[in-house]
């Protein structure tokens, strides 16, 4: 299936594009906080190692407002500021020097306080995601569309886009979030030909490591094979670095990004040979912060094993006591089980370089 992006404008995060042909960049929030200076830099220093490319930050009061200034100095990447309620806060996080505002206009507390968001937002050139939750939508909304329903999200959407869009504002990023897939799904397709203004996709409180991860990839992957979305968070109730590795994954997983490295793997049977899941996992630890691009498989038998290599940049496929170590599709060597792991890291390592320093991929 041939990738087609819809088209959206472009919108500039700090030293991030979102939209148009920008990259589909990854987000995650600091899970501190906002007034522990220090905790939070630290924090934003570990996802920017992870690979993340925007960090927001939640701002409860005042004092969080005042230390996104601390907090912006030493920031390695652009930073949001995710605001409710009161509009001073929002204003306090303009003087501080943010990226992006985060807001829900129709908490904000009226018209004239989002204008006032928006000029100061305009003066500054900051853009504003308006971000529509299940959990927030207008009463008189959920009333029309009996619930929290798709169209209920795309209504709310409209109608809080509109209210900065009349007063003149149009650096607005959208986001339409549920804690239902389809919900979630069906909610920016319906919104993707109302507007061209980039999408910030994911699904709102999805729950831990592995039920989170599920729902955000089906909901997540569906919708940027479809073509929709400019920018990505995750939303895990769990470390936000694995935020980020869920987000890369589902960019890497659906075709979208080639410039990491990928592990394949078989899910081991009575056939396996050796102990896959320890070679795995000592293969995906030793390669972690690695850049380069390249696909590695890691197989247990004879039956897919060799196939399964061949078509990976680097391989193994384990037999009796011993692993057949293949490279570019040919078959390299034999090595014993216990030096699997490190000819297998060593070759992915040159393999990659390689593949790096001629831009093969």
């Amino acid at each position: 299936m041939e990738y087609k992006r819809r088209i959206s404008k472009k919108i500039r995060v700090g030293a991030v594009n979102i939209g148009g042909d920008a990259p589909i960049s990854v987000q995650s929030m600091t899970k501190t906080d906002t007034r522990d200076v220090k905790a939070t830099i630290s924090q934003i220093s570990r996802l920017k190692n992870a690979g993340c490319d925007i960090v927001r930050c939640a701002v409860p009061d005042m004092e969080a407002a005042l230390a996104l200034k601390d907090i912006k100095r030493h920031s390695p990447l652009p930073l949001v500021a995710d605001i409710h309620f009161d509009y001073r806060l929002a204003l306090a996080a303009l003087d501080a020097g943010v990226d992006k505002l985060r807001i829900n206009p129709g908490n904000i507390g009226g018209k004239d306080r989002l204008r006032k968001i928006a000029e100061a937002a305009k003066d500054r050139g900051i853009p504003i995601r308006v971000g529509v939750n299940s959990g927030s939508v207008p009463k008189d909304v959920l009333s029309e569309y009996s619930g929290p329903t798709w169209e209920a999200l795309v209504e709310s959407a409209k109608r809080s886009i509109s209210l900065l869009t009349n007063g003149d504002f149009d650096d607005i990023v959208v986001s339409l979030k549920s804690s239902d897939v389809m919900t979630t799904i069906q909610a920016y397709r319906g919104m993707a030909g109302l507007c061209d203004f980039p999408f910030h996709l994911g699904v709102t409180e999805a729950g831990g490591l592995r039920e989170g991860t599920i729902k955000s990839s089906i909901a997540l992957g569906i919708l940027l094979m479809e073509g929709i979305g400019d920018t990505i968070r995750v939303s895990l109730t769990y470390e936000p670095e694995e935020e980020v590795k869920v987000g890369i994954a589902i960019l890497s997983g659906v075709g979208i990004t080639k410039d990491n490295i990928e592990i394949i793997s078989c899910p081991t049977c009575g056939r396996c040979q050796g102990d896959l899941i320890k070679i795995y996992d000592d293969v995906k630890k030793k390669l972690e912060g690695f850049e380069f691009p390249i696909k590695i498989a890691v197989m247990g038998c004879e039956v897919n094993g060799p196939g399964e290599a061949k078509e990976a940049d680097v391989g193994v496929a384990l037999g009796d006591k011993s692993g057949l170590i293949f490279s570019k599709g040919r078959p390299l060597e034999r090595v014993l089980l216990d030096d699997i792991v490190p000819r297998l890291v060593e070759e992915a390592k040159r393999v990659g370089e390689e593949k790096l320093k001629c831009k093969i991929f």
